[in-house]
Order: C-alpha cells, then sequence, then structure tokens
C-alpha cells in the first residue's frame, strides 16, 4: 500500500479553483455572452418604417397567382429610421404584441442572435411584448408546446450557435389539418405574428401559412437560414437581394480549418490523401468557399461538372455526321479520370499525398446517378401514394427491392405506356456494387428528397479512382517522382555512377531536373532488370545493384487514403462575429417588418457582400421567388434554391487557380491557413470570401462603366 496521503475527493472538488476549471461557464462564454453585436444604422432610431420599393421585378408564377392571392402583390421594402412617427402610426408601432417564434430544420450558427435581435426590438418598443419560443420546431406548433422567452434566457444563448434554446425539428406544415392546428395554436396563444427561420422548404411553408391566417390578421415572416448557403435573392434584373443564408459563413470557417489541418497533416506526413465531403446536396457554395479559404489541390464544384463537354467524343461523332448527346454532361468514370490525373501529376513531382474537397451532393451532378434518383424518387412516391404502407417497410432487404424494380421493367416490356423503369435502366442499375445500390435506394427525407449525406459518395468516387490508379501503374503512368538530389547521394555513397545510370532508368533524365521519372516501360523488379541487361549495365546473371533496387521501391507509389465527412460540426459550431453582426440585425428586422404590418415577407439584409456600413435591412415577397418543382414525385410550389453560378468572379477565381493549388511542381504546396474561429481580435475576415471577390468584381466594373 502507499503511504501517501490524500485529500478527500469531496473536499477536492469544493475547492474554487477546482470548481472554476470544471465548470462549463469558460471565460470565452462570458465574452461571447457580453458581446453586443453592431446594429445598422437605421436601427439606431426609436422607430423605423416600411417603404414599398417597385424598382425590383420578379418573373412570378402563375400558381403562385393561385395558390397565394393575398401575398402575391407584396413588393420589396425598404426598412428607413425616423425619429417620430404620427400617432396613430406610434400607436400601431408600440402596441402590445404576442410574437411566435421557431426554428425549422437543421440548426446553422446564428440561430439563438435571431431570437435576441426581435427580443431586444420588441422589448424596447414596448416592454409588455411577449415573444414565444415553440419547442422542437413545427411540432411545437401543432402540438402547441411553447415556452416564453425571456431576459434569463436569451441572456444564456446570445452570441452562441445551436438551436439548443428551443431546439428544433423537420416537421413540414403541408396538410389542411396541420394548418388547422397551426391556426388554432396561434390563436390560443393570442399571436399576432408568427416568425419561421428556416431554408427553403421552411419559406416556403411561411408563405402558405401567412395566406392562411391572412383573414384571421395573424402576420408570418420568413428568415433565411441554411449553412448550404442554397437560398440567395437575386431579382430579374441580376440586382443582389440576399448574397446568402445566415449560418453558411460560419460553417465554411469550421470546416475550412479541420481542411487546412489535413493539408498540414498531409504535408507533414507525406503519405496520405484526405477526402473531404463537406455538406451542399443540391448546390456546392461550401465546397467553393472551402477551396478559397484553404487552396486544398483538388475541388469538385458539382455546377462546373454539370457543364462538362467531352469534346473528344463531341467532334468524332461530328465527323460521322450526328450529334452525340452523351457527350454532355460529366459520367462517373470520367470524373475518376479526373481526379486521376491531378493525383498521377503530383505524384511525379515526388507528392504523393494531398487533399481534395467534395460536395457531399457530387453525384447529383452526374447524368447517369441524377437519373437514377428521379426515377427511382417517382417510383417510391408513387408506391407510398397508392399503398397503405411504405415502401421501405414492405421491401426492407436489398434483394426485395430490386425485385421489386425488376417487376416493374418486366411491365415496360408488356406495356409501351409503362416507362418509368425500363429494362436498361434495371442492367445499368444492376452493374452498380451493392453499397452503392443500396445508397440510391435509401429512405427519402421527409420531404421526399434523396439523402446525400448517407450515401458514402466518397467511397463511390474514390473505389473507381484506385480502379484507375492501379491500370495507371501498370501502364506505367502512375510513378513517384525521385528527388534528383536523393538519386545522386544514394547512387554515389555506394560509388555508382549517377550520370550513367540516368539516361537508363529515367525517361526524363537531365542534370538540371528536379524530380525524375522511370520510363513507362519499367514496371516491375523484372523490367527494371531487363532494360538494364539490355542497356548492358548489368549481366543477365547479376542481381540489380541495391541502390537503384532502393531507388526503384521508392518510386513505386502506394494510394492511401483518409475520408472525412464536414457537416454537424459546422452546424452545431459558435458562430463567426459576421454570423453574430447579421443574425442579430435580422432579429431586428423582423421586428420592423412586424411592427409596420408586413406579412408573407423575408426578412433579409442587402449588400451583405459590401462593408457592413452599407448593410440594409430589407423584406423580401416570399412568394415572387415560388416556382413548381418536383417533390416526391409530384409538382408543388416551393422557393427555389440557387446553386453556384460558374459565370461567378468566385468561382472563375478559383477555376484559374487550380493548378496553381495543385502544385504539380517541385515547388512548396500553396495551402491557406484560415485559422479556427476567433470571437476576439480583429484578423478574422469580416464575410466571405466569395462574397469579397463577387463585390469587388461588382465594383471595378462599376469603376470601368464610369
Amino acid at each position: 500500500m502507499s503511504g501517501k496521503k490524500s485529500i478527500p475527493l469531496e473536499d477536492f472538488l469544493k475547492h474554487p479553483e477546482i470548481q472554476k476549471v470544471t465548470s462549463n461557464i469558460n471565460q470565452e462564454l462570458v465574452e461571447r455572452r457580453e458581446y453586443a453585436p453592431s446594429v445598422c444604422k437605421v436601427f439606431t432610431y426609436p422607430y423605423t418604417v416600411l417603404q414599398d420599393n417597385s424598382k425590383f421585378r420578379f418573373v412570378v408564377d402563375n400558381e403562385a397567382k393561385k395558390q397565394l392571392p393575398n401575398l402575391i402583390d407584396n413588393k420589396v421594402q425598404n426598412i428607413t429610421g425616423t425619429k417620430n412617427l404620427k400617432v396613430s402610426l406610434k400607436e400601431k408601432y408600440c402596441k402590445k404584441r404576442n410574437i411566435g417564434i421557431v426554428f425549422s430544420g437543421g440548426p446553422a450558427p446564428g440561430g439563438h442572435n435571431v431570437i435576441a435581435g426581435l427580443y431586444d426590438a420588441a422589448k424596447k418598443a414596448n416592454p409588455e411584448n411577449k415573444i414565444y419560443g415553440f419547442f422542437l420546431g413545427p411540432d411545437g406548433i401543432l402540438e402547441n408546446e411553447a415556452i416564453e422567452i425571456t431576459d434569463r434566457l436569451v441572456g444564456t444563448y446570445r452570441n452562441l450557435g445551436g438551436f439548443t434554446m428551443i431546439k428544433t425539428g423537420r416537421t413540414k406544415i403541408d396538410t389542411k389539418e396541420k394548418m388547422k392546428l397551426s391556426k388554432e395554436t396561434c390563436k390560443k396563444l393570442e399571436l399576432d405574428a408568427l416568425i419561421v427561420v428556416g431554408g427553403d422548404d421552411s419559406n416556403t411553408n411561411a408563405a402558405f401559412l401567412a395566406q392562411e391566417m391572412f383573414e384571421d390578421g395573424i402576420q408570418v415572416i420568413g428568415v433565411p437560414k441554411t449553412i448550404d448557403g442554397d437560398i440567395q435573392v437575386t431579382d430579374a434584373d441580376g440586382n443582389i437581394l440576399c448574397a446568402i443564408s445566415f449560418g453558411f459563413h460560419t460553417a465554411a470557417r469550421a470546416f475550412a480549418n479541420a481542411v487546412s489541418n489535413l493539408c498540414t497533416d498531409c504535408s507533414s506526413d507525406v503519405k496520405y490523401w484526405h477526402i473531404c465531403k463537406v455538406m451542399g446536396r443540391v448546390a456546392s457554395h461550401l465546397a467553393l468557399e472551402v477551396a478559397l479559404q484553404t487552396h486544398a489541390n483538388m475541388t469538385l464544384i458539382g455546377e462546373d461538372l454539370a457543364d462538362y463537354i467531352d469534346r473528344r467524343r463531341l467532334e468524332k461523332s461530328k465527323k460521322k455526321g450526328i450529334t452525340d448527346y452523351s457527350a454532355y454532361g460529366i459520367t462517373l468514370r470520367r470524373l475518376s479520370r479526373v481526379i486521376c490525373d491531378g493525383i498521377v501529376k503530383r505524384a511525379a513531382v515526388g507528392k504523393n499525398y494531398g487533399v481534395i474537397v467534395i460536395p457531399e451532393g457530387i453525384l447529383e451532378f452526374v447524368d447517369e446517378i441524377q437519373i437514377f434518383i428521379i426515377k427511382l424518387n417517382t417510383i417510391i412516391a408513387e408506391y407510398n401514394e397508392t399503398h397503405d404502407t411504405d415502401f421501405h417497410s414492405d421491401f426492407p432487404l436489398l434483394e426485395d427491392k430490386l425485385e421489386y424494380l425488376r417487376r416493374q421493367a418486366r411491365l415496360s416490356r408488356e406495356d409501351n405506356s409503362f416507362s418509368i423503369w425500363n429494362t436498361r435502366d434495371d442492367d445499368l442499375f444492376n452493374d452498380i456494387p451493392e453499397f452503392f445500390q443500396e445508397g440510391l435506394l435509401i429512405e427519402r427525407d421527409s420531404h421526399g428528397n434523396f439523402q446525400f449525406s448517407l450515401v458514402e459518395t466518397d467511397k463511390v468516387i474514390m473505389g473507381l479512382v484506385k480502379n484507375y490508379l492501379n491500370i495507371l501503374k501498370e501502364k506505367g503512368i502512375y510513378k513517384l517522382g525521385i528527388s534528383n538530389f536523393y538519386y545522386r547521394k544514394t547512387l554515389s555513397k555506394d560509388g555508382l555512377d549517377p550520370d550513367y545510370f540516368g539516361p537508363i532508368l529515367f525517361k526524363n533524365y537531365d542534370k538540371e531536373e528536379k524530380n525524375f521519372l522511370f520510363k513507362e516501360s519499367i514496371i516491375s523488379k523484372k523490367t527494371l532488370k531487363q532494360i538494364m541487361v539490355k542497356q548492358g549495365a548489368i549481366q543477365k546473371n547479376d542481381i540489380i545493384p541495391a541502390p537503384v533496387e532502393k531507388i526503384y521501391k521508392k518510386s513505386v507509389p502506394k494510394f492511401k487514403t483518409q475520408v472525412h465527412f464536414y457537416g454537424y460540426d459546422g452546424r452545431g459550431s459558435d458562430p463567426t462575429r459576421f454570423d453574430c453582426i447579421y443574425t442579430y440585425n435580422l432579429g431586428l428586422t423582423v421586428f420592423s417588418l412586424i411592427a409596420s404590418g408586413a406579412t408573407g415577407q423575408m426578412a433579409a439584409i442587402k449588400n451583405l457582400e459590401m462593408d457592413f456600413s452599407n448593410w440594409e435591412p430589407i423584406g423580401i415577397p416570399i412568394a415572387s421567388l415560388m416556382h413548381l418543382e418536383e417533390r416526391k414525385g409530384k409538382l408543388s410550389l416551393v422557393l427555389e434554391k440557387s446553386v453556384v453560378d460558374v459565370n461567378s468572379t468566385s468561382f472563375q477565381v478559383v477555376k484559374s487557380l487550380r493548378d496553381k493549388w495543385l502544385a504539380a511542381t517541385s515547388c512548396d504546396d500553396h495551402y491557406r491557413k484560415p485559422g479556427p474561429i476567433r470571437f476576439t481580435g480583429t484578423s478574422e475576415e469580416n464575410r466571405p470570401i466569395t462574397l469579397v471577390l463577387n463585390a469587388l468584381a461588382k465594383q471595378e466594373l462599376g469603376k470601368k462603366q464610369d
């Protein structure tokens, strides 16, 4: 037994310093809670008013006119500050209100500050105003599960990430019964207004709720939230009204810091390719921003791949007098070749390592896969609609699902009008690896969308990459470059003449060359010996000199990968200063819209791409943004998602720097270190780099036009 005396653990835990270091309250948390975000100039006035702005035009869908008649004539509304209001307007602005707020969909950094901004503005206008938060998303509305937001609650979560204060959920209010329950809840709580914070589907909900409760005088306002960055609003003339949704900047920075650390790792250990899949089901905005933040060696942008044209195949078909439409759009095989090309080029200069960034929805931009997804979505949706049970419940095993598809294929042979799934589809689908078949047949989400995050995208693509690299290795194309210095040192150490053996071994031997590549015909020790014998360097019965064999072994690349997925960690990150300020001002904007009687509007900040002094709070008509889109096998009126514009300056900059960032030369890599999200200091950039580049291009264009 030890003779040492010990302090009783119970007493030890009572020590003030122990309690301090084990507390869940630390200095970073204290500073975050105390931080007061800057506010737009209009919010420094005692009151705000709305002004309709007819300058902005939208192409309005006829279906939106039919389904949203009370909202379709809404205009973009500018918010301006004022010191005084007429008595009647002042009474309206400051009247006692009950306001409900709900988070819908996945979390995004900054949501708590939307509540904080709304709460502060409401209490400033009238201390008797009450804000209610609905628990667990739209379910909280349907089941009337709400709490009153208090000073203590807001103070606990100011400037913090997540939606922890009131949680979130993915239920969609999309039936008459759900609409009825929502109205009943709003009336029981005597709500004057309801705020829906969410993505495209959630803001679609907000529009229909606004229409449904229009006659009841209950206002509904939407707030754009999604880390994917696919809620961006531009009018018919190209004017940007909302450059990015909140949470995007924080998620991109969180992902970029992690990816940057992998850049450091791979360039230190020099043996791994890190495959980094980042969130972005429909759009590649996050991947684009991460590329700019980190300068990863390769970043795939889905929207760019969708525009791919196989010009060699096209020229070949033109000579035959036909048009090969399969030459348009990327294929899985071609995509794997693009990646292999970069890997082989880096290996040739001795860099058998690197970082590849892939958006999770990359497969949606591959034609052959997209066709499968659309067809399977339709088949599953139709089955669920015509049966009392669920497709995935009735066919739990992969073989069950495949047998059902075979029956569909047989039906197409018997009935020409039945063409959703034909025998060609079935044959192609059966050629796909089993794990990928399972991925394509996974259960759809609550909105009927294919869940790309659940598919091992990296496994699909990298499996093809590994197979092709093996082919290139057998052809003698995929080789690791040998440093001139290392080659000379190794041979000279054993008394061999580097300049004698160099031309025999290498296809690019030159004293000034920094890296040497073995000849393509040398693909094994056997072929190495054969060429040395042929060149008279050794006799048939001699063994390969040890230094030469050592050099050869160094030239044989081993392709090792480490796979990473970035999504939920970024969603739960504490917000950047940009997102703290953005969301707090969105909350203030929400109250301004409510106080002036708006409904069916989306709260937004115009000029986000510019310096904070240029930010302009506005209200955007949601109905004008909606269009018909296929959902669950049917056309539905929804808010349109925004994808990466391949003509944008930010994308063109990344495209022009691809070769530099691939760094397939003897020079150092060009990795960029964005650093962690910091809440103190001044070195953190004040907005996403994609927005900075697009804004600079706009400014330069304006100067030339002047």
